[in-house]
């Protein structure tokens, strides 16, 4: 779970801002680099990424171990989370520089500026606070995919996650371990959507929870 929430937190930390800063700067070289960033992102499958990532931090840079011993150092975490994360960051970046887009020709953004107000209050204040909206809906399912963790990851590393156990334990017919994962699953993905509808009472003025 651990491994999940920095992933989930990495995604969010990069992929906002640089969906952000691709929608203000459109059709330039920051925006090419994102779009082709999230592409790769998008398209290449996280074991295939995570083997690059073992080549170059693990072999060419000798950074880490290829197949790490102890977990309760934080260097460990890195290169597993930043793979894991990936693919969430691309399309949040991606989805977050569309939203930022279609705000950014709305006419209350052209009213802000009229009335003489700072750049950064109408980034932060009016056009970031409603182009989350739709960033915030995929993030209650992404929690709960990073979170129950990745068996390809895992198996690589030699994690020992909850995707991991949870396969190994359909391959011994552990009954009671897959219903119970099962479970765990399940109330993740419930708190999740159910977190994402609580955020927005709080991002959209148009919600209020009564």
């Amino acid at each position: 779970m651990r491994l999940g929430f920095i992933a989930l937190f990495f995604a969010v930390i990069v992929g906002v801002p640089v969906g952000v800063l691709a929608a203000l700067k459109q059709n330039t070289v920051a925006d090419y680099a994102s779009l082709f960033v999230a592409t790769i992102g998008i398209s290449v499958p996280n074991f295939v990424m995570m083997i690059f990532m073992l080549i170059i931090f693990g072999t060419w840079l000798n950074l880490i171990d290829i197949v790490p011993r102890d977990w309760s150092q934080t260097k460990p975490w890195a290169v597993p989370a930043l793979v894991l994360g990936f693919g969430t960051m691309a399309f949040t970046a991606r989805l977050t520089r569309t939203s930022m887009l279609e705000v950014l020709r709305q006419d209350y953004i052209r009213t802000a500026r009229a009335k003489g107000l700072k750049e950064r209050v109408i980034i932060a204040r009016h056009m970031l606070k409603n182009a989350l909206i739709p960033v915030i809906t995929i993030l209650g399912p992404a929690l709960a995919t990073l979170v129950t963790g990745s068996f390809i990851i895992e198996t690589m590393v030699g994690f020992p996650g909850m995707g991991r156990a949870y396969v190994q334990s359909i391959g011994q017919r552990d009954y009671s371990m897959i219903m119970g994962t099962t479970l765990i699953y399940a109330v993740l993905v419930a708190l999740a959507n159910l977190s994402v509808d609580v955020i927005y009472g709080f991002v959209d003025p148009r919600i209020r929870l009564e």
